[in-house]
Parts: C-alpha cells; structure tokens; sequence
C-alpha cells in the first residue's frame, strides 16, 4: 500500500433532509441509515483502508462530533480527527486537511470524499480511486469522479467533458452544472458527455495547495500561515481562530470550477449519494407491492403501497390505506408526508425552529 495515499472524509453535514432521524446532535453520516449494521461513516472509513495506511486517513468534522467519531471509528488517532469550529462549506475543510497533509508530506496524494455515500461496487471503487491518485501523482491535475447517469435525475449536479484526455481515461471537464430542470437533464443524457457530479476529489498535496493559492488566495493564505502549528499542540486552537475568518463556499465553486486543469474519470461503481429519503428508498429492499420499510417487526400494513417507513423498532406501527408517502419516527417526533413532496423536509424543518427553537432539530 503506497504511504503517499491519503485519504480525507469530509462529515460536517447535519444532514436536514433526513430529519427527524438526522439531527444536529446526531447526523446522517453517524446513522445506519440503511439498516445494514454499519453507520455511513463507518462504511466510508473502511472502504478506503482498502486504498491508504490508516494512518493516512483523517476526518473533517464539526468539533461537536469528537466523541462520536471516536465512537464509531475508534482506531483513529486524535491527531487524524480534524475539527471545525463552525459550518463554512466544504472550501475550508479541504484546505484545511490538504494543508495539513502536506506538511506533514509534500509528496501525498489526496483523496477527498464525503462520509455519507453509498457505493455497492466496491472493487470498481477502489480500482478507480487507485488509477486516479496514480495519474494525480504524475500530473498537475485536479481529477473528479463523474457518474455515468441512468436517468436525468434533477437532484444531482453534472459535469461535462471533452474527448481531451490524460492518461487515456481523464477527460478534460468542461463545465459543471448545478442541480438542472428535468427538461435540461434530459437533454444532457441525450448528449452523452454529461455525468453526474459524486463530489469525489483526487490531486496531489502540491497542486491542490497551488490551486487555492490561484484561485482562493485568502483562504490559502489563512492555511499556509498556520504550517508551523499544523501537527503539534497549538494546531487546533489556531485553525479554530483562523477558522473564523474564512468565506462560506463549496470546494466546487471556489476552485473546480474555476482551474483549468480538472479532469474527471467516467465511473460507474453502483453510487448514491444518499441525500433523501427517495434514495434511501431507492436503494432499499422493496416487499411485493413496493414498501421498504425499516427495521420491519412490527410494522403492519393494510392495502398499502409504495411507502417508505422507519420508526423505532420497540414501536407497534398500523398503516391502513397509504400509497406513496414517507412515515418516519425518531426522537419524539412524527413526519407523514407524501414520497413526491420529500424536497419540502429543509422548509420543514426550519419552520419547526422557529416556532419551537432547537429542540427537536
């Protein structure tokens, strides 16, 4: 296993789409969301000690989550658990850990992925991640992985490519595309050069340092002012002050779409991203008229169809004539709402802030 390879798990998020179960005391990423034994997180992690020595593997996550990462992945060291003092988007997470791990060694090659995916096709994924740090380590590239996409999902964002390529398989990107209407994501699956944006990253240390240099100047002089801190005592409370000053804004904004030197590989290794409870459904194991519902014991349904259902597993649950709808349960809170209207839950959710505060978010 190459001791070049790193990997940095990006688990900030609180995950709103999936309230009432994700909450801000206890996210997504931290949840065995799909009744498998695991939580994402812990997926994640074990999907890349497959790629990078453990050592080689950190995790970016709001300081309120210490304890539960250490719950879920107790192998990692405190010194690869790197914490942020408030949400600043996914910029200052990035630079924050590439900065680190090139202090720590000039010569890395970086893999950024969010701890929330789900990838059925894990020999495909380990496969394509190797090949992409491989070409990032002998070329000044910034390399994505984009999806070959089965539908013209609008929940997605795209990417579009050129037949200029390195390395025979990464295809010069062309444009990136933010969530588009269903009218145009038709269109870009006609097209054929369009994937869907997985929000994985691969670069060297050295090119992803020189990128923010370029393109976020001030962020990256926030992250190369604390070199002398990084990877001893006096690291977190400087990053935590620095932190403070950084710009709210997405890896993908800042920089790829920006740098003229993005690549992405074409991939196909069974992913979702797992963002709503449609995936969640998606995904999961149907019975014979289309319910999933989990954990399943005591739940019964009468004249019922296509419902995606989780409720605590000690809880009798009756269902009589429900067709398409979400039910879920969790932390003294019930939401009933119809499978087509899911996109609502974020509007939902803030409106049940401000009329009760934080409580039940």
């Amino acid at each position: 296993m190459n001791k070049n390879n790193y990997a940095i798990i990006m688990a900030g998020g609180i995950g709103s789409r999936f309230w009432p179960i994700s909450r801000s005391s206890h996210p997504k990423q931290f949840i065995d969301i799909l009744g498998t034994g695991k939580t994402l997180i812990q997926n994640t992690y074990e999907r890349f000690l497959k790629i990078c020595p453990k050592e080689n593997i950190y995790v970016v996550t709001n300081e309120n989550y210490t304890k539960l990462v250490k719950q879920q992945l107790p192998d990692m060291a405190d010194s690869q658990i790197l914490t942020e003092p408030v949400m600043r988007n996914t910029a200052p997470c990035v630079a924050y850990g590439c900065f680190k791990i090139e202090n720590l060694n000039p010569e890395a090659v970086i893999v950024v992925a969010p701890s929330d995916q789900q990838i059925l096709d894990e020999e495909a994924f380990v496969t394509a991640i190797e090949k992409s740090l491989q070409t990032a380590a002998s070329t000044d590239s910034l390399i994505t992985l984009g999806i070959k996409p089965s539908r013209p999902d609008t929940g997605y964002g795209y990417i579009q490519y050129t037949d200029q390529a390195i390395d025979h398989d990464f295809h010069k990107v062309k444009t990136f595309t933010e969530k588009p209407t269903l009218e145009i994501a038709k269109t870009f699956i006609q097209s054929g050069d369009f994937l869907w944006n997985a929000g994985i990253f691969v670069w060297s240390a050295k090119a992803i340092v020189k990128a923010f240099g370029r393109h976020l100047p001030e962020m990256h002089e926030i992250f190369a002012e604390a070199r002398p801190v990084y990877n001893t005592e006096e690291e977190k409370s400087y990053v935590h002050k620095a932190y403070q000053q950084c710009i709210n804004i997405s890896i993908d904004y800042g920089i790829m779409e920006k740098a003229d030197n993005v690549y992405v590989l074409p991939s196909a290794f069974g992913w979702s991203d797992l963002g709503t409870w449609a995936s969640i459904y998606d995904l999961a194991e149907k019975d014979y008229v289309g319910n999933v519902v989990i954990p399943s014991e005591k739940v019964i349904m009468y004249d019922s169809s296509n419902c995606m259902v989780n409720v605590p597993g000690e809880k009798l649950v009756i269902l009589q004539g429900l067709h398409d709808f979400i039910v879920v349960e969790s932390n003294n809170t019930l939401l009933i709402c119809p499978r087509d209207q899911e996109q609502n839950v974020k509007q939902v959710v803030a409106d049940v802030k401000a009329k009760f505060g934080a409580k039940y978010i």
